[in-house]
């Protein structure tokens, strides 16, 4: 069977990593076909569009791709080409494992959790009025009459809708993940003990969701504040987590400090018919073209890619290849050495090859 896959080499440091998890890939023998699409920076200044039609158009058709990570300016203009991908395809599903790697520096060993991250809503939905504008003077005033409490006039306002169909989904969703990979226990996380009507949503669903699990799947529910110091305490006693669009960012990011950085971090963005997969980190514009950042967060998102692909074998072929050259320490990027220094440490692409030759 040949898959055909949408490949965005993004901006920065992404088209060197994206080249070694497809060389990787297809190192497993898996049949691809891959169609390069472009969006981000570099698609901005040679086209006039950070994502084009044309590579959304790509995506729809193959249903699958895998993305490098991509340039967005900060504080003003288009909010971000991750999002607008996501909410495009209607993604509403953001899988990101946290997993302990044998040669990976950490404080922490064994660990193993899935973060389940709403993809869709919330403060991510991009509902804002700025500081001063007449139309954010106006809902100031409208909310004023229907609430005791008072605003500044020189607020910027941002909306967070949650929803009973996006919380119910992504539950669900979290639920369904657990029993296809053997996890034992979901943690819907939330702060509804202060948002009521937002988290407290969230988390009424959940509760009800969990019931079609009884004896199949444990649930219990956290505080996100909580939470995260649960996670820096007793990390072993949590497996899959699901949360909110915001504090699902958040509390990713932290259990990738758990295990290593985000140079170990893979993530999937998944909708009902299509999924598109990238590392957590971001386009590290400094290392551009110097063949020297770490591959393996792009690698791993392949894995999972190719799991969503039903190409299992392929893909312990590959996460087992990557494990060996991690744990030998030989054959790995400066950011694995004990010395960051070290003369020993090996670029991106070279770290491929050690990965292929173990595979092959």
């Amino acid at each position: 069977m040949i898959h055909k896959v949408t490949l965005i080499p993004g901006d920065g440091i992404g088209p060197e990593v994206v080249m070694a998890a497809k060389r990787c890939i297809e190192a497993t023998g898996v049949r691809i076909q891959w169609e390069e699409a472009n969006a981000g920076e570099e698609t901005l200044k040679k086209t006039g569009e950070l994502l084009p039609k044309a590579t959304l158009d790509s995506i729809r058709k193959n249903k699958v791709a895998l993305k490098g990570p991509i340039v967005t300016p900060i504080g003003g203009g288009f909010r971000s080409v991750n999002v607008a991908i996501r909410h495009e395809l209607d993604l509403f599903a953001c899988l990101r494992p946290a997993k302990s790697y044998e040669g990976v520096k950490s404080r922490f060993k064994d660990i193993d959790l899935v973060i389940v991250r709403e993809n869709s809503e919330d403060l991510y939905a991009g509902i804002e009025f700025e500081e001063g504008k007449p139309e954010t003077l106006n809902l100031i005033k409208e909310i004023e009459k229907h609430s005791p409490k008072k605003i500044r006039i020189d607020s910027g306002i941002s909306i967070k809708p949650i929803s009973k169909f996006n919380s119910e989904r992504i539950v669900r969703f979290a639920f369904e993940y657990a029993i296809k990979n053997n996890r034992k226990k979901v943690t819907a996380v939330q702060k509804a003990n202060i948002m009521k009507f937002t988290d407290g949503l969230f988390l009424k669903v959940a509760r009800e969701v969990a019931k079609g699990y009884e004896g199949k799947v444990a649930f219990e529910e956290a505080l996100v504040d909580n939470m995260c110091m649960q996670l820096v305490q007793k990390p072993h006693n949590y497996d899959v987590l699901v949360l909110p669009n915001l504090y699902g960012d958040i509390l990713s990011d932290l259990c990738a400090g758990l295990i290593g950085g985000l140079g170990i971090a893979p993530g999937a963005n998944i909708g009902t018919d299509m999924a598109v997969f990238e590392a957590v980190h971001g386009s590290a514009p400094k290392y551009k073209g110097l063949n020297k950042v770490n591959p393996t967060a792009m690698i791993l998102s392949g894995v999972l890619m190719l799991k969503y692909l039903k190409e299992e074998v392929a893909a312990s072929r590959l996460e087992d290849a990557l494990k060996q050259v991690i744990k030998e320490g030989k054959s790995v990027t400066y950011d694995f050495k004990p010395n960051r220094n070290d003369p020993a440490a090996v670029g991106t692409s070279e770290m491929a090859d050690a990965i292929i030759a173990k595979i092959i």
